[in-house]
């Protein structure tokens, strides 16, 4: 299998999230690029691709079901991934992990709780626990040179509170694109474990880590902590099937696992016949193009960082060890005004502004360089252009 990942395909007036935001955006370079909301301006893969097209000359398009196979399929790629053994009952699917953790946020504890957030995170955990009646209680990460860790300390000040409930944790994390290694992921379970905490775990990015960075499930540790986690992943970033809706979730823990799923009765909508036949086709047929996937976007990744250090040194960005987001600093940039802003209007390039990741993140910029080559390009010498005039 070989996919062109250097081909542009026009994604204007295709009612796209990401490129439909800035149709109308004036700046002073003409059309917007953006690099922002997390989908790849890639082909998905062909099997994926093929598999619609058969579901869709099927032409009926009633009320589905998961494909018997999809919970087998999933069940075999956790263990043959991770050694994580999982049974079929611990599988369900809901629309989208947005969704599996607002639901998680309804069904643990009771209104007034808190819930643990680890700022700058991607925004809608920020979010969620307000969405619930509960109250969001951040513990930023720790940031040096770009580098950032959790702070165990007031981990263990914020889980010891009588209120703490809740744990929303991002791994891989966005926006900073760690790949939290074995005794970090032990330390955060042993602090929930201790204080009753539940970890609801966004593991979206679970596929898109780069050699050397591998992702460990927290609740793979042990069987203690994954009766006391909900862990939400997905092939929609992996395998840039996002629009088709259809996210999974473990839950080892029955009486956790009916609580969780007994809050979306009536609200949370079901997965459609679509989302499952992507899903299926991707997990089975998939993987040979995320093999070319994840070369081509560490190479991009590799670019951007060189094109930094060489034309923009007053950016700084440290390697992500997983995602296709780079969380880029600028802090020394010398920007008379918000960073997001200013490379908008002055360069048309849209990324996101980091302030809306929470504490930690004003002055930064999200970019997503899951894109042709050349997109990746022209956005970086328009940014180049626009700070060589300040």
């Amino acid at each position: 299998m070989s996919c062109n990942f250097d081909q542009i395909i026009d994604r204007r007036n295709t009612d796209s999230a990401k490129w439909g935001a800035y149709e109308q955006e004036a700046c002073e370079v003409g059309d917007v690029l953006p690099l922002w909301v997390a989908d790849m301006d890639f082909r998905s893969p062909e099997p994926v691709i093929h598999a619609l097209q058969e579901r869709v000359a099927h032409g009926v398009f009633g009320y589905g079901l998961p494909p018997d196979e999809l919970p087998e399929v999933i069940q075999e790629r956790l263990a043959h991934l991770y050694d994580w053994h999982v049974e079929i009952e611990d599988i369900y699917f809901v629309p989208g992990v947005v969704t599996g953790f607002n639901q998680v946020c309804h069904a643990v504890g009771a209104p007034g709780d808190e819930v643990l957030v680890e700022p700058p995170v991607y925004s809608p955990m920020l979010y969620a626990p307000g969405n619930a009646d509960r109250l969001c209680k951040t513990v930023p990460l720790v940031e040096q040179n770009g580098w950032y860790e959790h702070d165990f300390d007031a981990l263990e000040r914020a889980a010891s509170a009588e209120s703490a409930s809740l744990f929303l944790f991002c791994s891989p994390h966005n926006p900073v694109g760690r790949v939290f290694e074995r005794d970090e992921l032990e330390r955060l379970a042993e602090i929930c474990l201790r204080h009753d905490v539940v970890i609801c775990s966004d593991e979206i990015h679970c596929d898109l880590v780069f050699p050397g960075h591998p992702h460990i499930p927290i609740a793979a540790l042990s069987p203690e902590i994954a009766a006391q986690t909900v862990t939400l992943f997905a092939p929609s970033k992996t395998y840039n099937v996002a629009g088709l809706a259809c996210s999974v979730g473990v839950i080892q823990n029955p009486d956790l696992r009916e609580r969780v799923q007994g809050v979306g009765v009536g609200l949370v909508a079901h997965v459609n016949v679509m989302g499952f036949t992507a899903a299926l086709a991707a997990y089975r047929h998939g993987d040979p193009w995320l093999s070319e996937a994840l070369v081509y976007l560490e190479d991009n990744c590799d670019y951007l960082l060189d094109y930094l250090e060489t034309y923009m040194p007053q950016i700084k960005c440290r390697k992500p060890e997983g995602t296709y987001l780079a969380w880029l600093d600028c802090r020394e940039a010398g920007i008379p005004a918000n960073p997001h802003e200013f490379f908008l209007e002055r360069a048309g390039v849209a990324m996101n502004d980091g302030a809306d990741f929470g504490e930690g993140g004003e002055d930064f910029v999200r970019l997503n360089f899951g894109c042709p080559r050349p997109t990746l390009t022209e956005a970086l010498e328009r940014m180049r252009a626009a700070l060589a005039e300040i």
